[in-house]
């Protein structure tokens, strides 16, 4: 394996785990929703659902500050070493982007993350992690 291709690995390997993040934060809300109405135990274990709430919280802090998701610059890294392009805005703006052909102002990004981080918080308070009976 060449150097190139091993950091190509690398970053296809960083997009997969960025990818399985970004699903972990809507399909935990969207599966702790419905868990909620269909009362599955699962949905209120302490370690999913503050997992869940931190991974949310700190991509909303990054919006709110500007910072680059450290997957996202890993990811660009990665590709540059493999003498591929990086990405010109951010992991879920190019996505979007790719899949959507839907490009916004940096805002309307950190509108969305933070009012997801607010039903993610408001469901953590009025659906509470519980700790295990056993």
């Amino acid at each position: 394996m060449t150097s190139t291709s091993f950091y190509h690995w690398l970053a296809d390997l960083t997009l997969l785990t960025h990818a399985l993040l970004v699903a972990f934060v809507i399909g935990g809300e969207l599966l702790t929703l419905i868990g909620w109405a269909r009362t599955w135990a699962w949905t209120r274990e302490r370690i999913f659902r503050f997992a869940h709430l931190g991974c949310i919280l700190i991509v909303m802090l990054e919006a709110w500050f500007g910072v680059a998701c450290p997957l996202t610059t890993l990811e660009d890294e990665w590709r540059r070493r493999a003498g591929e392009a990086a990405y010109s805005g951010s992991f879920i703006s190019t996505w979007l982007d790719r899949l959507l052909f839907y490009s916004a102002p940096p805002w309307v990004f950190t509108l969305t993350y933070s009012l997801f981080a607010a039903l993610v918080l408001a469901t953590f308070l009025w659906y509470p992690p519980r700790p295990r009976h056993g």
